[in-house]
């Protein structure tokens, strides 16, 4: 059980004060907003700082005496006035669980919808079901799929905590159900649909070489951008990358078209493709596609999605899919086999003829 002042810095160089409350297993923070220090350039600011620093040492003492006193009415009074966004932000920073990054997505989109309702500085004490249940259909204009449940269950999360650390009398995202999004279909290509890719000209080598990498191997964005030929094993045809969203290594074994594709190695340190952005990277596989001829909407993504369906198509060992792609549970594995499964219909269906 303690109660202590601790210090935050600001960006614009001031400094927030803020009680770090643990009671019972449990911490939550009082954020005394009124009592702000400022960077101080006069004698004047250097008072005022001092000044607001002693009384928040008094406010210090006066919480530590309710929490000895088992006087309660303070917890309900610091979460009235706590800001909604401030606590669940200092709530992930301290978040150790693989889903963070979901988690600061939630938050992100939150901040946005505040900014849009007119609601900035929303506390704990106005946090409503309706403004919850709004937040909801933000999020829905905003993601197509299951984008917009997973997001709105982060941040459920994160109001329940809140309610947990008794931040809240009651949790009002309790009833505000979360709506299910049907999964986007994604579109993939097959092998042949690939190969025709391979043979369509396009202005940017780089963009081509890289996602056609991604088609063989099912890599990310992200470890397509930031892959060095440290990371490749030429004579055991196999790269070891480092996962984007587990933080965990795993081997890639290459076939002879990736290799083909990496070409002549360079130095350790060095990258593997020169891309653009990603939107810029995406820009340039949309023309790619159409000068191919083909309809469908493809973004980077998409190769990592057509490498796990052919992988799909051609082995369907779902664990040997599962190692290569890095996939947490095979769960995230069995969209290929369904996917495969559309790929031979299509095949199935280009055999047709008039009788």
């Amino acid at each position: 059980m303690s109660v202590i002042l601790r210090k935050r810095k600001n960006s614009d160089g001031s400094t927030s004060l803020l009680l770090d409350i643990y009671d019972r297993g449990v911490r939550r923070y009082e954020f005394l907003k009124h009592l702000k220090l400022s960077k101080p350039s006069n004698e004047m600011d250097r008072q005022k700082n001092k000044e607001n620093f002693q009384l928040a040492k008094k406010i210090e003492v006066k919480r530590a005496q309710e929490l000895s006193a088992n006087d309660y009415s303070m917890i309900t009074e610091t979460g009235k006035n706590t800001i909604v966004t401030e606590w669940m932000q200092v709530f992930i920073d301290n978040y150790k669980k693989k889903d963070k990054r979901n988690l600061q997505g939630a938050l992100n989109r939150f901040k946005k919808f505040l900014i849009e309702e007119k609601k900035h500085g929303l506390t704990f004490g106005h946090l409503s079901e309706l403004i919850i249940a709004d937040y909801q259909d933000y999020l829905r204009g905003l993601s197509v799929g299951e984008g917009a449940a997973s997001y709105f269950a982060r941040f459920k999360k994160m109001v329940k905590q809140a309610y947990r650390q008794k931040l809240l009398s009651n949790n009002p995202a309790a009833d505000v159900k979360t709506k299910a999004g049907k999964a986007r279909k994604k579109d993939i290509l097959s092998l042949q649909e690939i190969q025709k890719l391979a043979e369509t000209p396009t202005d940017s080598s780089e963009v081509r070489r890289a996602f056609l990498f991604t088609c063989m191997t099912g890599l990310r964005w992200i470890e397509i951008k930031n892959l060095k030929w440290g990371h490749i094993n030429f004579s055991n045809k196999r790269m070891n990358v480092m996962q984007s969203k587990t933080e965990r290594e795993k081997t890639v074994p290459l076939n002879e078209a990736a290799i083909k594709l990496l070409g002549s190695p360079g130095a350790d340190g060095a990258f593997v493709f020169h891309l653009p952005t990603a939107n810029g990277a995406n820009k340039a596989l949309k023309a790619w596609v159409k000068r191919a001829g083909m309809k469908y909407k493809i973004t980077w993504h998409n190769g990592r999605h057509s490498a796990g369906t052919n992988m799909a198509m051609n082995s369907g060992d779902i664990k040997t899919i599962s190692s290569v792609l890095g996939h947490s549970t095979l769960r995230h594995t069995e969209r290929y086999i369904r996917e495969a499964e559309i790929l031979k219909q299509r095949a199935t269906e280009s055999l047709n003829i008039e009788v």
